[in-house]
């Protein structure tokens, strides 16, 4: 196991990517607020549980996002419109 050390939580506030970059490299850190424990930062390892890079969604890939359908727009003219705000309103 690395070496440990404790840092208080205003230096983890301002110098965050060096100490993260200090746990990837084995060390474990106690961080402190007012002189008392508070958090271990520790690096990642196999007894952890399983880390995935993106998001996963447990229901599956949306088709919809992967291919959406096409989209037409036509003009439309100025009773449509109207008709169409009724309706969204429920006017209609």
């Amino acid at each position: 196991m690395g070496a440990s050390s404790e840092v208080p939580a205003r230096e983890l506030n301002q110098q965050t990517a060096q100490i993260l970059a200090r746990v990837e490299a084995g060390e474990t850190v106690t961080v402190t607020k007012n002189g008392r424990p508070v958090a271990i930062l520790r690096p990642y390892g196999p007894e952890d549980p399983p880390s995935y890079a993106f998001r996963t969604d447990p229901m599956g890939d949306d088709p919809y996002f992967q291919d959406p359908p096409p989209i037409s727009f036509e003009p439309m003219d100025v009773e449509e419109q109207d008709e169409l705000m009724r309706q969204g309103f429920g006017l209609d």
